[in-house]
């Protein structure tokens, strides 16, 4: 992808080379975990966190991926009675997006969903599902958009089913 500036961009996994410091989506939380917490989740194998950036490494937007399970019996009835009838169903956890409020307005957000869909469905890892928790009813708009379903008791915690996000790279 290509910004009007001129400027390259693509994404990658987070590195020393990623200037963080003056990323600001606006929500604090997610400033804050890409400032100072991403790198160590990394390194502790307990996210996977990746980064839209800029040639120079400014980070744009960036998300996080890891290992998660949903119960079976969480998820809507017409999906659950497709499965098996184990207790847990692995899936893969988006754990964050975010981009920075001076590149909001430019696709980011569906480019780094994108990615995050396309590297979870070409994973080893067996996966029934990409499963967001919304930050607020905005993000839970923003994933619907995407196709992504409701659990039926929390609106706010959604999911994509793996065959679904396969068909989106056929």
């Amino acid at each position: 992808m290509t910004e009007k500036t001129g400027w390259s961009l693509h994404v990658e996994a987070l590195g020393p080379r990623h200037d963080r410091r003056s990323f600001e989506s606006g929500v604090e939380a997610l400033d804050r975990y890409i400032r100072s917490q991403a790198g160590q989740d990394a390194r502790k194998n307990m996210a996977a966190p990746f980064v839209l950036a800029l040639q120079d490494g400014m980070v744009v937007g960036y998300y996080t991926l890891s290992a998660t399970a949903v119960r079976l019996s969480d998820l809507p009835k017409p999906t659950a009675r497709k499965l098996p009838k184990y207790p847990l169903v692995p899936a893969t956890l988006l754990g964050r997006l975010a981009v920075d409020r001076r590149h909001r307005g430019k696709g980011y957000g569906r480019f780094l969903l994108a990615d995050a869909l396309f590297r979870s469905m070409r994973s080893e890892i067996a996966s029934f599902a990409v499963i967001v928790d919304a930050k607020d009813d905005n993000a839970r708009r923003f994933y619907e958009r995407e196709s992504f379903l409701s659990f039926p008791d929390r609106p706010t915690k959604l999911f994509r089913p793996m065959a679904d996000i396969a068909e989106l790279f056929e």
